[in-house]
């Protein structure tokens, strides 16, 4: 298994692109990034005055926001986790079960997709969810947030909790706050589902032990871009955004890095071409697209390795 810590490069890597960003926010609950597409990460919640950077975000190239992913400082990393999932959110989702939008539901609605599997086992959810609490009636049901509510217990309860845990949700904005490392430890023994709308579609989850991603696919990214912006939270499964949850299956994966592979395999042939032509025809100035030629053949080496440890995975058990 993948060490936890490597995923900031692997989406650091997945994530860099040339497109300029056209619009950001910093909302009250989602943070969004706009360029060829819309990304959402979670916004930290800490009120500030003191930010370095506004007023520049706009123009500057994904490229060099993703990176900021890595940062410790919350406002930072939040731009960095935004600009990734913009990034990430030009391929095509991978095959899985889509919910319907629902204005009573938002959140809950993936909670309700795995109700019948939760019963009679210890469920740990990281992050309180709007309306959650309705489930610990008839559910074994413990809440672990950074800020406790009512019966919710504090971050340190899950090295205690976690280990001994059926299931385990853990929330995506453990991304960018940089616990999901030790989260995704803990939680090796459960069955795990990494969720939310800071979810980054990467095909690489299967190494971190997560099970199941249930992530948004946005339908409509100026309606939800709007709905941010003006402070919305569970408002966006109203307005632009809505469930998907793809199980990471070992057949399910190698579909889906089937699939990246030929896309960048085919990006990759294409500008090795134009590099060629460009030196050919007597150019001594770097080739103009040099980062991207090195950024799709990183991601393919990468792919590729993911998709033989699937391959071995899969054929060991059918042998």
């Amino acid at each position: 298994m993948t060490h936890p810590s490597q995923l900031y490069e692997l989406l650091i890597d997945h994530a860099n692109s040339d497109a300029t960003v056209t619009e950001f926010t910093l909302g009250l609950v989602w943070s969004a990034c706009k360029a060829q597409s819309l990304g959402l990460a979670m916004s930290p919640g800490i009120p500030t005055r003191t930010l370095s950077w506004p007023g520049t975000l706009v123009g500057k190239p994904l490229r060099e926001l993703v990176n900021w992913v890595a940062e410790w400082e919350p406002y930072k990393a939040t731009v960095g986790m935004a600009a990734i999932n913009c990034s990430l959110n030009r391929f095509e989702l991978p095959a899985g079960i889509t919910l319907l939008s629902a204005a009573d539901k938002g959140n809950l609605a993936v909670f309700e997709h795995f109700l019948p599997r939760l019963k009679d086992k210890k469920v740990i959810v990281i992050g309180r969810y709007p309306g959650i609490e309705i489930y610990s009636i008839e559910l074994n049901l413990t809440i672990l947030e950074r800020q406790p509510q009512a019966d919710d217990l504090p971050d340190p309860a899950a090295e205690f909790l976690i280990p001994e845990a059926d299931w385990v949700f853990i929330t995506a904005s453990s991304i960018t706050n940089k616990t999901f490392p030790r989260l995704a430890e803990l939680a090796k023994n459960a069955t795990t589902v990494l969720m939310g709308p800071t979810v980054p579609w990467i095909p690489h989850w299967h190494e971190f032990g997560i099970d199941y991603l249930a992530g948004v696919e946005v339908v409509d990214a100026n309606k939800l871009y709007q709905t941010a912006s003006e402070g919305g939270g569970v408002r966006i499964f109203e307005n632009g955004a809505r469930y998907r949850i793809v199980e990471l299956s070992p057949t399910n994966c190698m579909t889906w890095l089937k699939t990246r592979i030929a896309e960048d395999y085919t990006e990759k042939s294409q500008l090795t071409s134009a590099m060629e032509h460009w030196y050919s025809s007597g150019k001594r100035t770097r080739f103009p697209e040099f980062n991207q030629l090195h950024d799709v053949t990183t991601r393919l080496s990468r792919m590729d390795t993911s998709y033989k440890q699937l391959w071995d995975i899969h054929h060991g058990a059918l042998a």
